[in-house]
């Protein structure tokens, strides 16, 4: 068997709603799965010394950040008995309300998709090579810090 390869995560914009309703549907068939758990970031409309956020820029080291992610994924593969575990991050313009990250984790039982779903967006807010610069309604800009 060849060598296992980073996937790519990234996709242009926002993370459309009936791509996430695809996903969650393909899994229908895999009888074994007994719990899924999902996160989905979504950019929040904050106020900022009186400036409104209409949208977060992501921009990444994607070569970094892909071969991080894989090594996330190694990691927690190896610490939980996941089925699956699908991930998904925009780069580009995301508008306030928009989904900017989708995290999937499916397993025999509800404990270990929660808590590998849990530890891996932690682990990519913590981890990876990307970076948002929050949009102000009118004109600026800030980068956003990760908390």
């Amino acid at each position: 068997m060849g060598e296992r390869k980073p996937k790519n995560i990234f996709m242009q914009g926002a993370i459309p709603a009936g791509f996430i309703g695809e996903s969650i549907a393909k899994h229908a068939t895999n009888t074994k799965i007994g719990g899924h758990s999902i996160f989905l970031g979504q950019v929040r409309s904050d106020e900022i010394e009186g400036k409104k956020v209409t949208g977060i820029e992501y921009t990444a080291y994607e070569e970094m950040a892909l071969q991080k992610m894989f090594e996330i994924r190694e990691d927690i593969f190896a610490k939980y008995p996941l089925t699956c575990m699908h991930v998904y991050h925009s780069l580009g313009l995301v508008k306030e309300g928009e989904i900017c990250l989708f995290v999937f984790t499916s397993s025999a039982h509800r404990k270990p998709a929660i808590d590998a779903c849990t530890e891996c967006v932690e682990r990519i807010k913590a981890e990876l090579p990307v970076w948002g610069k929050e949009i102000f309604e009118g004109e600026g800009y800030q980068w956003k810090t990760n908390i």
